[in-house]
């Protein structure tokens, strides 16, 4: 009797498959309705009338589709785009370089915009509002400031909290993009798309599954389609069906709201070691000895959604809808 061989998806170049996977233009992008419907329309009457686009703040939990969305502007506009994150600027100087070299209508794309140092938010200050820059050159009393004109560009920011974003920095914003959580049906939409690109074969009943445990976000959805995969490829599996679904995102500690162990790790230390609290962020950090970003950026905000954890001005709080949900895991 011969052996059956495991069929593995057909190989892609690693960039590739990266880009492949990401929208190229606002029609493709799935979900985000209204702020697509508004983005089509900044962007249709900049190329009307030949200038570069407002500056855009794109806010909202991670992994909803900010780095996606200022590559698809990119595209739209038919201009270069020039990507960096707020901790890589620890110079002026390096800000000023990038900017100096920008073409008219570019796009400058800055990451985790609200990790920039005070030093470099002045220095884009001019540059937003007068496309100039000042740079001193020199030290002490022979130092002087030389003025550089720039070209028109668009910067697009993208962060996972505004409220970080100093006031003056906020305001220079023209076109503030709100990211929300995915609804299921539009998730589902987003894994048949990726299992396609990746010639997986994937029933629409497993793939709403999955998006109903993906917490309301493309990343997710993405991420637990190929760990699926790899479940399906070792079973020797033809297609992803609803059986096999459950049964990988059993063994992967997904339930089924979508939390893995870090969230109901977390409420569980609310209930059990605070009754629940309310507790300070502080305290419960040092309680998971876990990162207060991690916690603020990545784990509250769908528990929240969810109405399972609230934030107080006390602190934070298992609901009662927290408490049922953790007592019908123990069970």
């Amino acid at each position: 009797m011969s052996e059956k061989k495991i069929t593995l998806p057909k190989e892609i170049d690693e960039d590739k498959k990266k880009f492949s996977l990401r929208p190229k233009r606002l029609d493709d992008f799935v979900g985000q309705d209204i702020l697509k419907s508004n983005l089509k329309t900044f962007i249709a009457s900049s190329v009307k009338q030949n200038s570069s686009l407002d500056h855009i703040i794109l806010y909202g939990p991670p992994g909803l589709g900010k780095t996606t969305l200022a590559n698809i502007v990119s595209l739209e506009k038919n201009v270069n785009i020039h990507i960096s994150s707020g901790p890589a600027f620890s110079k002026k100087g390096d800000l000023v370089t990038l900017l100096s070299n920008l073409s008219f209508g570019d796009i400058l794309f800055i990451d985790e915009i609200h990790r920039l140092s005070p030093v470099i938010e002045e220095t884009l200050y001019p540059a937003m509002e007068d496309f100039k820059c000042d740079y001193v050159i020199g030290n002490g009393p022979a130092a002087r400031v030389m003025q550089i004109s720039i070209e028109k560009f668009t910067l697009i920011g993208a962060t996972t909290r505004l409220g970080m974003l100093s006031r003056p920095l906020r305001d220079r914003f023209g076109i503030p993009l709100q990211l929300g959580f995915y609804n299921p049906l539009d998730l589902k939409k987003i894994i048949i798309k990726v299992a396609e690109s990746l010639d997986i074969q994937i029933e629409e009943q497993a793939a709403l599954e999955i998006a109903i445990r993906s917490r309301g976000t493309p990343r997710i959805s993405i991420r637990l389609l190929k760990r699926i995969i790899d479940f399906s490829v070792v079973d020797n599996m033809e297609s992803i069906n609803l059986k096999l679904v459950k049964e990988s995102l059993k063994k992967l500690e997904i339930d089924v709201l979508g939390l893995d162990a870090m969230d109901l790790i977390y409420m569980k230390c609310i209930l059990d070691n605070f009754n629940g609290g309310p507790v300070g962020i502080e305290n419960i950090c040092a309680a998971l000895l876990e990162e207060k970003d991690i916690i603020e950026d990545v784990v509250e905000p769908y528990l929240i959604k969810q109405g399972l954890v609230q934030r107080t001005s006390r602190g934070r709080v298992i609901t009662n809808k927290g408490s049922a949900h953790l007592m019908s895991n123990n069970n």
